[in-house]
């Protein structure tokens, strides 16, 4: 078994980082090479701009390259939980943000000749328990009549057709998508360098100064200047941003793939071939990759680091957890085991806009692959001074009382969120 993600081992090393020292004036710096901060460079290079990306390790090696590889619109929370705590308007813009940005991802892959396996699968939500497929239902009613009429409630007897464990039912959200998120992120960062951006890997940023409307940004291999800054670093932020890390939260995510399943071993399990996602509180995620293989994740432990021991250890609790679901598939042979970090709002819900003059972008909660290339565009058009179609202009971000950047009380957030799980 690997401990390494699946994404990154089986896609070509992006080659296009710039070499030599980091210097020079830019029209913008894009701190982070994962999903937003490419998107963003992408559009700027586009548009004309000169634009560097300071990486701190290599594109793609954050969230962006860890993730289940699930491209669902949607929302974390359930749109009636939205609904009532941002009120329809802006819940339904941000619905609707989810859905544009899986059609963003989709006309980027095209345009750019990506081969990164995109296609649109659909996303269950299955009811692991009888009355968990009663709040499914409700929310299922809101969503069809008033934002996704692409949306279909499926029973039990409906999903035998779809998935070889005994789920209760479940909604279908017919535009959601998949892909291989390695393959995609290199292709992103080949595009935006090809259209003019500079990519700095192993760049980490030590220091961010401002004088006025100039940014200097010190990184491990040198010193540059820019007029704009975008923050696209998630739960990879460090404490030179103090406003972030303070609103960050850094949860732990964990991922098993097994080795590739047999055409019996997919009908058995898999045959809808969609994006799955269970309704438990401490729940798991699940997909076939192209070559076949099951890719498995979920919130094995609740910690804010992932080093191969954890990821090692949290890789038996999932394959426990998949054994649960899928008894069919207990003795598989697991081939990858990974983990990382999910950048975590306190409310769960994403935040983008300007901050003490720096543009940020973060805090996707656990559905970034698919609004991150999305809101990074949009982030950077309004660095462009261009229309600001931000969703989430506007949405107040409070600080976490006693809370500085290190997660304390996680351990106890799993254990309430395991009784919850027990309960209901």
């Amino acid at each position: 078994m690997k401990l390494v993600s699946y994404w990154h081992d089986t896609a070509p090393m992006f080659s296009g980082g710039a070499p030599g020292p980091v210097e020079g004036h830019y029209d913008a710096a894009i701190i982070g090479g994962g999903f937003t901060g490419l998107a963003a460079a992408y559009r700027l290079a586009k548009a004309g701009a000169k634009v560097v990306v300071l990486e701190a390790e290599r594109v793609g090696w954050g969230a962006s390259g860890r993730n289940g590889g699930h491209l669902n619109n949607g929302l974390a929370h359930s749109y009636l939980s939205a609904k009532a705590e941002l009120g329809k308007e802006r819940a339904i813009a941000l619905y609707r943000a989810l859905d544009d940005s899986v059609d963003t991802i989709e006309a980027l892959v095209a345009q750019e000749g990506i081969d990164c396996s995109f296609r649109r699968a659909g996303k269950l939500k299955l009811a692991s328990k009888p009355q968990h497929f009663e709040a499914i239902a409700r929310n299922f009613e809101a969503v069809h009549a008033e934002v996704d009429p692409d949306t279909a409630l499926l029973s039990a007897a409906d999903l035998k057709s779809e998935i070889g464990s005994p789920f209760h039912g479940a909604m279908l959200s017919k535009k959601s998508a998949m892909m291989h998120m390695g393959r995609y992120v290199a292709g992103l960062a080949t595009a935006a360098a090809r259209h003019g951006a500079v990519i700095h890997e192993n760049a980490a940023v030590t220091d961010h100064k401002q004088a006025g409307k100039r940014h200097e940004l010190t990184t491990s291999r040198g010193r540059i200047s820019a007029d704009n800054v975008l923050v696209a670093t998630g739960a990879y932020t460090t404490p030179n941003f103090g406003y972030f890390h303070r609103r960050i939260i850094c949860v732990g995510s964990f991922i098993i793939a097994t080795r590739p399943l047999s055409d019996a071993e997919i009908a058995a399990t898999m045959p809808g071939n969609r994006t799955c996602v269970n309704s438990m509180n401490i729940g798991n995620y699940f997909r076939l990759s192209p070559d076949n293989r099951l890719i498995f994740g979920g919130r094995a432990r609740f910690s804010a680091t992932s080093d191969q021991r954890s990821d090692a250890r949290s890789g038996q609790i999932l394959q426990a957890s998949l054994a649960a679901i899928f008894p069919q598939l207990a003795k598989v042979e697991i081939d990858y085991c990974w983990g990382g970090l999910v950048d975590m709002t306190k409310d769960r819900f994403p935040r983008a806009g300007y901050h003490d003059g720096v543009w940020y972008a973060m805090g996707y909660s656990g559905h970034g692959a698919q609004l991150s290339t999305h809101l990074g565009m949009i982030m950077a058009e309004a660095m462009l001074g261009r229309e600001d179609r931000n969703p989430l202009k506007g949405l107040e971000w409070p600080s976490i009382p006693g809370y500085s950047g290190k997660p304390w009380f996680l351990p106890m957030v799993g254990l309430y969120y395991k009784a919850l799980d027990r309960i209901q």
